[in-house]
């Protein structure tokens, strides 16, 4: 470690007010849940070569070492976790049970099946988020599951959602920390539709009766996702942001924003502070969306950096749940995973570094130049040492070493599965 450039950085930051050590040491309570979709490209381990398919979500790309069981998963997942500095979680698809080499359909899925994760997460000193698996599946293939007119297919889905709830209050209670299960359907149509109101209403419907067996907060707390559009739902998507929106404020759910649920050019950091004010707690999925797709790797970006100030100035940093949600097969999986959930840490210790006071304080006063003359210059100061300084603290390798890391990880591991 460069113990100068450190001290250097620690001194530029201090004439500021910040206590840079003091932020290192914030941020070093926060876990970020990584997805374990981004290792076998979503799709799950219910069937020998499953693969993503259907419900307005595709992986592209074919790179080698894609995770073909779930130990490869489980080995790759601990590859990132070294290399991405802080406290983690896993956020687990309903999908990536250990079944037993037998097919357990989703209305049949039961805690047993996820006993191994528990395990394994118990043993690393992680914590386990979850999630309800609605789609790659027949019953999908109509469009609509959760908001289905075909009492059959809804009837199964309800039961799919239901077993979610449990087994999510079964694994934080093992593990002694909630369990954030998110809710996402990809109910919709790809072209017009005229009875809008009833399908929301069964929505609404299938909603009240999952949740209707109450769980404790302790164990278990539900969260449900909104989406503008996806693959085959671009006309209509059933459970939008302004049906969910008014869900989860009527039935005290937690909100799920997704960063590439919504337009490209909208800034979804402009919703927090609203959000913020009248939930105590809101579920993040990072995310970073191109021209029309969602799920690209996260990077340090504006957006990002975006959301990450807001979160910290909105006093509410510790009462949002971050996880991440993306996928790309066409670059090192475990370089992708390991860049995107590291990116967010930036994004938190560029926020935590800024002198949020002083920044009001000339917001308040009406010095509108003194105050983007300051934000400006914080995109100068010696933010790369406190983020090494980070690094160091967690025995994660710094930026230009991860490179290599990730590349001896595929020689090593990774291409062996060709």
């Amino acid at each position: 470690m460069d113990t100068k450039s450190y001290d250097t950085a620690r001194e530029a930051y201090a004439l500021l007010g910040i206590d840079t050590d003091a932020v290192i040491d914030r941020l070093a309570a926060i876990p970020i849940s990584i997805h374990c979709w981004q290792g076998d490209d979503v799709g799950g381990f219910e069937r020998p070569g499953a693969t993503l398919s259907g419900g307005g979500i595709q992986a592209t790309g074919n790179h080698p070492g894609k995770a073909r069981s779930i130990e490869e998963l489980r080995s790759d997942l601990e590859q990132v976790f070294s290399l991405v500095p802080g406290p983690h979680r896993l956020n687990l698809h309903a999908s990536y049970g250990e079944f037993g080499g037998e097919f357990v359909d989703r209305d049949m899925i039961e805690a047993k099946h996820f006993a191994g994760w528990v395990e394994w997460a118990r043993k690393l000193g992680v914590g386990i988020d979850f999630n309800g698996t609605f789609f790659s599946h027949p019953l999908a293939d109509s469009g609509y599951t959760l908001a289905s007119k075909d009492p059959a297919i809804r009837r199964f889905w309800i039961e799919h959602a239901k077993r979610c709830r449990a087994i999510s209050a079964w694994i934080g209670e093992q593990l002694g920390s909630p369990c954030i299960l998110n809710t996402w359907i990809p109910d919709g149509a790809k072209d017009l539709t005229v009875d809008k109101i009833g399908y929301r209403q069964i929505l609404k419907d299938s909603l009240d009766e999952i949740f209707s067996t109450p769980y404790s907060a302790d164990h278990m707390r539900d969260a449900i996702e909104t989406k503008l559009f996806g693959i085959g739902s671009e006309a209509f998507v059933v459970g939008s942001h302004e049906f969910y929106m008014n869900y989860a404020a009527r039935n005290n759910k937690m909100l799920c924003i997704d960063m590439g649920h919504f337009h490209t050019e909208e800034d979804i950091s402009d919703k927090l502070s609203s959000i913020l004010l009248f939930q105590d707690e809101v579920l993040l999925h990072v995310s970073r969306s191109l021209h029309w797709d969602s799920d690209h790797v996260v990077l340090f970006t504006d957006r990002v950096r975006n959301v990450a100030e807001e979160l910290v100035r909105s006093g509410k940093l510790e009462q949002v749940h971050i996880g991440l949600d993306y996928f790309d097969a066409s670059i090192n999986r475990v370089g992708a995973w390991s860049t995107g959930a590291r990116s967010m840490r930036k994004a938190l210790l560029f926020a935590l570094l800024q002198p949020q006071q002083k920044l009001v304080e000339l917001e308040e006063s009406g010095s509108g130049y003194a105050k983007m003359g300051l934000l400006e210059a914080l995109h100068t100061m010696p933010f790369g040492a406190v983020w090494n300084r980070y690094c160091e603290r967690f025995s994660a390798p710094d930026d230009l070493a991860i490179i290599d890391s990730v590349a001896a990880y595929e020689q090593k591991t990774l291409k062996e599965r060709a």
